[in-house]
């Protein structure tokens, strides 16, 4: 379940350069994706907490803020490089079963949640040049316009939101 395995790709024939998909291409394949996962502007999507549920993650954020929301490509790059910290601090650091990504947009804002079943707190830590470990939330912290964990009654909520211009193409 970690992507668009049963999606057929485009061919390239005999030319060695790389290709870029077209249009038509990449609009198929968001929707595919979101056949696959389920749409989490529309209700929470749950997935396995496994590290290759990131993958799913990152797709449905892409396709969500670039296709779905046409937001710029840097705004899809950060979201998903967020995204895939969160998740991957719910997938390493929770022992849950399965984590919920749900995706909102209002005015002048995008806010993404990540839900799981422990109600253990994520810690930002002091990040120094040679660290190779304990960046996910520096990373939130600086890239995001704000973040924070929700308690729930049965675990939490970890979310962050990025300021976006309400003008659309």
């Amino acid at each position: 379940m970690a992507g668009l395995e049963g999606v057929e790709q485009p061919r390239h024939g005999g030319d060695a350069a790389a290709t870029r998909l077209t249009p038509a291409v990449e609009d198929e394949q968001a929707r595919g994706v979101l056949e696959l996962f389920g749409n989490p502007t529309e209700a929470e999507v749950r997935l396995p907490s496994r590290p290759e549920s990131a993958l799913a993650a990152r797709r449905l954020t892409h396709v969500v803020v670039l296709r779905q929301w046409a937001l710029s490509p840097q705004m899809a790059e950060h979201a998903v490089l967020l995204v895939s910290e969160l998740v991957g601090n719910a997938v390493r650091h929770t022992g849950a079963r399965v984590f919920g990504l749900r995706m909102l947009r209002r005015r002048g804002w995008i806010r993404v949640e990540v839900r799981d079943p422990s109600r253990g707190l994520p810690c930002l830590l002091p990040v120094r040049e040679m660290d190779t470990s304990g960046r996910g939330l520096f990373l939130v912290d600086k890239l995001s316009d704000r973040w924070g964990v929700d308690l729930l009654p049965r675990g939490k909520t970890t979310w962050f939101e990025m300021r976006v211009s309400d003008r659309r193409p």
